[in-house]
């Protein structure tokens, strides 16, 4: 908790990670107790302020985790999620966490078509679910599921009615993931300027701009952003930490003290975890980040790497690896060779050029440096033998 104090009153982005609740409702997604506490592990080392670490009303082994978990004396604060119910708070409680997170649907189709109920009757359960958690003390963090879908003035009354009962943030959430950028600035300003609360941004991935919205509601003045790592979340995924961190970082210019260094390490353990390949081309933490083949960006990367990269692969725990593929050029094969030991000179390269080209569109694939070594020592001895030939040649007596 004493890094979220610190970092409120710094008046410093917040990072929410929800990987072990959200993150674990992907279909298909469970992760053991020590995968558990080793995630939590991880979170508090790299900085995160604040964690969701399941849902304590579960019982059995997730209640059990979450005590473990709330045992290893981290750094971080420990929200545990909870239907607007008293009996899941007393729960929550029990876990020995310091914040819960207070959920329910606001939207007219959830609030008709899930909870069969009303929105007075919504308003009357979250009041005193939240009354309750404030005498006791913790964190509260009300969370109007479906927020995107929510009429705006009755959204503005929940939060009013939040704010009263003793919350300290709404989280709006994306629940369906239909936000674009410009809207979400406007609902978050507005929203902000109505209720005069923190907001959280907590979106969804199904068009593929949960971390644009995010960033659109952090612009607007929201203070706190739910992710996951590697996106995980149901159905699309929710916003991933390593995306939203950078992104804050590089193109808003928001500092959060997250250790980005980590990120490689943290995303390959999540993705053994939770059964998900963390694939070539994922944003800021995928093998293609920093693998360059083309011709024109290897040169430009060789001679000064901000022509084609925003910040260093060291920066999220990667390594800068120059490919030799199709599309290679001979600026790339020089500096291959020279990993080597084998200085080649441009005409050198030059004619070894057309050679691995050609191997690489046999194979369809960018070479091993076996392979490239192979093709060096066959260029090296035709060079050879042409030598010899041209030497021969050159001393026979004329006829």
């Amino acid at each position: 908790m004493d890094r979220l104090k610190k970092s409120l009153e710094k008046n410093e982005i917040i990072i929410v990670d929800t990987t072990l609740r959200d993150g674990e409702q992907t279909a298909g997604v469970v992760f053991s107790n020590q995968e558990k506490i080793r995630i939590a592990k991880m979170l508090d080392e790299i900085g995160v302020q604040q964690i969701e670490v399941g849902v304590p009303v579960m019982g059995g082994n997730e209640k059990a985790v979450i005590k473990k978990i709330a045992a290893q004396g981290l750094g971080l604060s420990l929200m545990a999620w909870n239907r607007a119910n008293i009996n899941d708070i007393i729960q929550s409680l029990d876990c020995g966490v310091d914040a819960v997170a207070i959920s329910i649907s606001t939207s007219d189709i959830h609030i008709k078509h899930k909870l069969r109920s009303t929105r007075e009757q919504v308003l009357k359960n979250m009041v005193k679910a939240t009354e309750f958690a404030k005498k006791h003390g913790v964190y509260i963090s009300v969370n109007a599921e479906d927020s995107s879908r929510t009429d705006f003035e009755f959204l503005v009354k929940f939060a009013l009615a939040a704010k009263e009962a003793g919350a300290d943030r709404l989280r709006y959430c994306d629940t369906v993931g239909i936000l674009e950028p410009f809207k979400t600035y406007e609902i978050i300003s507005k929203l902000i300027e109505r209720t005069g609360m923190d907001i959280e941004m907590h979106t969804h991935n199904d068009f593929g701009m949960a971390t644009a919205t995010s960033l659109a509601g952090v612009r607007a003045g929201a203070r706190f952003v739910g992710v996951t790592v590697n996106g995980l979340g149901e159905r699309a995924g929710n916003a991933a930490l390593e995306e939203v961190t950078m992104a804050l970082k590089y193109i808003l210019n928001k500092d959060h003290n997250i250790k980005t260094q980590m990120f490689r390490e943290l995303s390959e353990y999540v993705a053994r975890a939770s059964g998900r390949i963390l694939p070539p081309g994922k944003a800021i933490v995928g093998d293609n980040m920093f693998r360059h083949e083309s011709g024109i960006h290897a040169d430009g990367v060789i001679k000064y790497p901000g022509t084609y990269e925003v910040f260093n692969p060291e920066d999220v725990g990667l390594e800068r690896q120059i490919v030799i593929g199709k599309h290679s050029g001979s600026k790339a094969i020089m500096l291959k060779f020279k990993e080597y030991g084998i200085s080649l000179n441009e005409d050198e390269a030059t004619e070894l050029l057309p050679m691995v080209r050609r191997a690489t569109v046999e194979m369809k694939r960018p070479l091993f440096d076996k392979e490239l070594v192979y093709i060096y020592e066959d260029y090296m001895h035709k060079k050879y033998e042409k030598g010899i030939e041209f030497s021969s040649m050159s001393t026979e007596e004329p006829i």
